[in-house]
C-alpha cells in the first residue's frame, strides 16, 4: 500500500491544550447542560450527502448551486477559493433559506470568521485547523476538520470536533476504511470525502459514514464548463434518491 511507509515519518500531532479537552464522561454527567446540537449537524445526518461545489466565478456557483438545491440536496458546500464565495453565501441564504450552506477548504480563522459573518453554518477543511476549532467554540457555526488516521480522529474529537471529515477517502480504501475506523469510534460522527461516485454512496452508509461529500458526481466537469444546470439538477437528484434508499432499512422500499 502506498501508506505503508507512513507511521515511521508521521508524527501524530500534540494533545489539545487541557482547556480543550474534552471533558470525562463523569464531568459530562455533572454539566448543568449540553450545548444544542448545530442546525448543520443535523441536517447533514439526516441528508446523508453533502454537495461540494468549486466554481471559476461567482455567477457560475449560484446557478450551479441553485441547480442543486432545485434537484433535492440540502447541505451544500462552496469552496473558498471560489470567487465571490463570500457573495454567493449570502445570496443563497437569502434565497434558499431552508437550506444549510456552509464553506469548505478552510485553511485558517481570518476566512472561518468571514465566511460565518456572510452566513455559512458550517465549515470544512482538509485538515485539522486548531485555531479555527478554538475560535468556534460554543458557536453555532458546525466545524468539520479534515482527519486520514485513527491518532487524527481521535485528537480532533478530545479537542471539540462534533464530527470529522475522512478525507482522502478514496485513496485510504473507501467505504472499507470508514468501517474499520468505526470499530474503535463508533460514538465519532465521520463524514466520508474525495472522490465518492453516486454508486458508492450506499457502500460509505452502510459503513457507518454519516454523510459523504459529492463534489464531481453532482458538480459533473463537462456540465459545469457547458453551464449545464438541467443536468446538474439531474444528478443532485439521483444523489438524494440514492442517500434516501441508503439511509433506509434493508427490505423497506423508496419511491423513485
Amino acid at each position: 500500500m502506498a501508506l505503508a511507509g507512513f507511521s515511521r515519518f508521521h508524527r501524530p500531532p500534540p494533545p489539545p491544550p487541557l482547556h480543550l479537552r474534552r471533558p470525562s464522561a463523569s464531568a459530562r454527567a455533572s454539566a448543568p447542560s449540553v450545548s444544542p446540537l448545530p442546525r448543520a449537524l443535523i441536517e447533514i445526518e439526516r441528508s446523508r450527502v453533502i454537495a461540494c461545489l468549486r466554481a471559476s466565478d461567482g455567477k457560475l456557483a449560484m446557478e450551479a448551486a441553485c441547480a442543486a438545491l432545485s434537484g433535492g440536496i440540502s447541505v451544500l458546500e462552496i469552496v473558498m477559493s471560489t470567487p465571490g464565495v463570500l457573495e454567493v453565501i449570502k445570496g443563497l441564504q437569502k434565497d434558499h433559506p431552508s437550506s444549510v450552506i456552509g464553506v469548505g477548504t478552510v485553511l485558517n480563522a481570518e476566512d472561518a470568521r468571514k465566511a460565518a459573518k456572510a452566513g455559512a453554518q458550517f465549515l470544512m477543511s482538509p485538515c485539522t485547523v486548531m485555531e479555527i476549532l478554538v475560535d468556534i467554540q460554543d458557536n453555532e457555526v458546525l466545524y468539520i476538520p479534515g482527519v486520514m488516521t485513527p491518532t487524527e480522529v481521535l485528537f480532533a474529537y478530545n479537542a471539540g470536533a462534533r464530527i470529522v471529515k475522512v478525507y482522502p477517502v478514496s485513496m485510504l480504501g473507501g467505504y472499507k476504511y470508514i468501517s474499520a475506523l468505526k470499530k474503535p469510534f463508533p460514538h465519532i460522527p465521520m463524514v466520508a470525502s474525495q472522490g465518492i461516485a453516486t454508486d458508492s454512496i450506499e457502500g460509505y452508509i452502510g459503513g457507518g459514514a454519516s454523510a459523504v461529500v459529492l463534489s464531481d458526481a453532482i458538480f459533473e466537469k463537462e456540465a459545469m464548463r457547458q453551464r449545464n444546470f438541467d443536468e446538474i439538477q439531474r444528478l443532485a437528484y439521483l444523489a438524494t434518491l440514492l442517500a434516501d434508499r441508503a439511509r433506509r432499512p434493508r427490505g423497506q422500499g423508496y419511491i423513485a
